[in-house]
């Protein structure tokens, strides 16, 4: 009997445990290395959109994240003083994209993945680095501070600033600041509702959206120069910057401790790589194609990541060919939404007067004379099948080959 092929994954993040449930799934033994002591997730949301949901699908995870749904009406984009640019419901995003947007806490997500792996196949603490690629008759070796583990497959899923994509690629270009910070923060929802909303002001968005514990998660970015903190506090910067800001920013602002505001540079990956793998090693989420916040499809990539990178590497096929075509699947996709997303922050990070009432005259012009036309204009994105059972590999499922 053959021995069943070990997987080690490097990198307990979404894309991480994703990929060590899809590889699962398709009859691989799957250990995950995470450096951190224990999975505590920042304070923060993320958003699941319907390509993410359906790669979940395909593990058996979709509906969980479905029934975390909290929008269920009225949305948009606003102008900073508040005029609607955009009015969305949610009905029509799921007519023009097959499902709506499920903004949940990152915490609520990694334990519904965590949920999915053996107690087992996950060890926190521990430090692991890609010590050997591999070739095709020689295994991976991943060194430890307990001795090496060799592996017939390494998955690199540790972040914008992989080590794992160091080793593989050392000359290539590391992600750069994309121009702006972000910050996060998860407050308490106010008393009187309000409709969820992404406001493009000048310099800056600010995002709130309802999550389905009650509480609210508000994003916000602004154009600052590189490795800035406050003078005094981030609560307060966030004051300076959004407290005139329409309704309900004031009062999600006067909510927030300053302790529970996380604050980040921008980077991405710009300078895209030519294939997502080398030798037993293949690359997933940031740690191949980091990209800014501006379409929130970070997390939902690395989903469908992983799911893609199931099918092309079962068990029993030629390992060198399906990581060949996961590359080959995956980087023309992802690398079209790095560029979509660094043009989309351009455009929402405006400082000037003129060129903000020209973008908003647009945006508001084009929903109104052509109504669902800013849904439909990320179609191409969002409308991302997953895999079909009747192309899948041992267990049942997979992915179908070419599927990116």
């Amino acid at each position: 009997m053959n021995q069943q092929p070990h997987a080690v994954v490097i990198g307990g993040g979404i894309g991480g445990l994703t990929a060590a449930i899809a590889l699962r799934e398709s009859g691989w033994s799957v250990t995950v290395l995470e450096r951190a002591a224990s999975l505590e997730p920042v304070g923060s949301g993320i958003g699941l959109a319907p390509n993410g949901q359906r790669a979940l699908d395909v593990l058996g995870l979709g509906d969980r994240v479905r029934a975390l749904a909290a929008w269920q009406g009225d949305g948009g984009m606003r102008a900073q003083h508040g005029r609607w640019l955009v009015r969305t419901r949610a009905d029509d995003a799921e007519a023009a994209h097959g499902g709506t947007l499920v903004m949940l806490h990152r915490a609520t997500l990694v334990d519904l993945l965590v949920a999915a792996l053996p107690e087992k196949a996950l060890r926190t603490g521990v430090r692991a680095r890609l010590s050997d690629p591999g070739t095709a008759t020689r295994r991976a070796v991943v060194g430890t501070d307990d001795g090496d583990i060799e592996a017939d497959l390494v998955v690199g899923a540790d972040g914008i600033d992989s080590a794992v994509r160091a080793a593989l690629f050392p000359a290539h270009p590391r992600p750069v600041y994309a121009g702006f910070t972000a910050w996060r923060f998860v407050v308490p929802a106010p008393a009187e509702p309000f409709a969820p909303h992404e406001t493009w002001g000048r310099g800056g968005v600010w995002g709130t959206q309802p999550l389905k514990d009650g509480r609210v998660y508000a994003y916000c970015t602004a154009r600052l120069p590189e490795g800035g903190r406050a003078p005094d506090s981030e609560k307060a910067e966030l004051e300076r910057r959004f407290g005139d800001w329409h309704d309900p920013i004031p009062r999600l602002l006067a909510a927030v401790r300053d302790e529970d505001v996380l604050r980040n540079d921008v980077r991405h990956l710009t300078a895209p790589l030519a294939a997502h793998h080398r030798g037993r090693v293949v690359l997933v989420g940031d740690a191949a194609h980091a990209m800014t916040p501006s379409l929130g499809q970070g997390g939902n990539q690395a989903i469908e990541d992983a799911v893609v990178l199931a099918h092309h590497v079962a068990p029993g096929a030629d390992l060198g060919a399906g990581l060949a075509g996961y590359s080959a699947a995956r980087v023309p996709r992802t690398t079209d939404i790095v560029r979509r997303a660094a043009r989309a922050a351009r455009v929402t990070h405006l400082t000037s007067a003129p060129m903000i009432a020209a973008r908003n005259t647009f945006v508001s012009t084009a929903a109104r004379i052509a109504p669902g036309s800013v849904l439909r204009s990320f179609s191409t994105i969002t409308n991302w099948r997953p895999p079909q059972a009747s192309c899948a590999a041992p267990r049942g499922k997979g992915v179908c080959p070419g599927v990116s």
